[in-house]
């Protein structure tokens, strides 16, 4: 039995990996499926110790080269069902194979929903972005283009409208947008084009150039930002665990605790076994269980 599972191998993942492989005391293993948003990000610059940009792939394999020099242990695997039992949890992997832990560390994150534009995921992390958080800086002052869908393209758009002056929304999928959202953003100066995109226009090295409609008409761009809506937030292994969820389905947790709904004491030991959320740009969510 593990001391510590973490079911997920990206920056929120890794990070606790180094951290619980640290204590030299604990006997830590994460499983991960291999994919996520860092292992299509082209460069991230957001991150201490790297103001030129580090290629999510290449910041994953550092991660995991140090997490390994603590003694933590990797399996790949994608983990579809999580019950506890009485010393801890079991996680069933879709490999057939069966974990063990007494701590679980959910760092599952979510997945962005993008349709296969030719020449997009080439341009994601290095000109084109998803999170206005970690990203935003990119676009200060170039002309930008936002590639969405209804509502949430044309909230991506308003957002980053404190960035740049110059910044178009194309409604991608041309699902309706709320009046007062148009109104917006007429006000504020946002060029809104309603058709479809038939690929993006790239120079080199993933750099866009701009975009080309369906209709065969091009806008130039520097930079882009995609928000279709729709995201996956992996949450099922908390839902099966019991943990309450948001209607957007991140995990419901108190605000300063962190603490979920779960909280239930076991045996005369004193163990206390409680879900948590990791409160990370990158997120996930920590099912563990402690000593009182």
């Amino acid at each position: 039995m593990f001391d510590c599972i973490i079911v997920g191998g990206g920056i929120a993942g890794l990070q606790a990996a180094i951290q619980l492989g640290r204590y030299s005391a604990y006997n830590v293993v994460v499983i991960d499926k291999g994919t996520g948003r860092s292992t299509l990000c082209r460069s991230y610059h957001n991150i201490l110790g790297w103001p030129g940009g580090i290629p999510g792939e290449e910041l994953r394999n550092r991660g995991r080269g140090q997490a390994e020099s603590f003694g933590v242990t990797f399996r790949r695997d994608t983990i579809v069902k999580a019950e506890t039992i009485k010393d801890g949890f079991v996680l069933s992997g879709e490999s057939g194979k069966l974990y063990e832990g007494r701590m679980l560390l959910l760092a599952t994150g979510l997945t962005d929903r993008f349709p296969d534009i030719p020449g997009l995921v080439p341009t994601l992390g290095r000109t084109v972005y998803v999170c206005p958080d970690c990203d935003g800086y990119e676009v200060q002052d170039r002309k930008t283009i936002v590639m969405g869908a209804g509502n949430p393209g044309a909230d991506m758009a308003i957002l980053l409208r404190d960035r740049t002056p110059d910044i178009t929304y194309v409604n991608h999928e041309q699902t309706p947008v709320d009046p007062g959202r148009m109104e917006e953003m007429e006000t504020r100066g946002i060029t809104y084009v309603d058709k479809s995109i038939a690929r993006i226009l790239l120079k080199e090295d993933g750099l866009i150039q701009g975009v080309s409609l369906g209709d065969g008409s091009v806008l130039p761009a520097e930079r882009g930002f995609i928000s279709f809506g729709g995201n996956q937030v992996h949450s099922e292994l908390a839902v099966q665990l019991g943990a309450e969820i948001e209607h957007n389905r991140h995990v419901k947790a108190d605000p300063r605790t962190k603490m979920t709904n779960i909280q239930k004491r076991l045996g005369g030991r004193g163990l206390r076994r409680s879900l948590r959320t990791r409160h990370r740009s990158h997120g996930g969510w920590r099912y563990s269980r402690d000593m009182d």
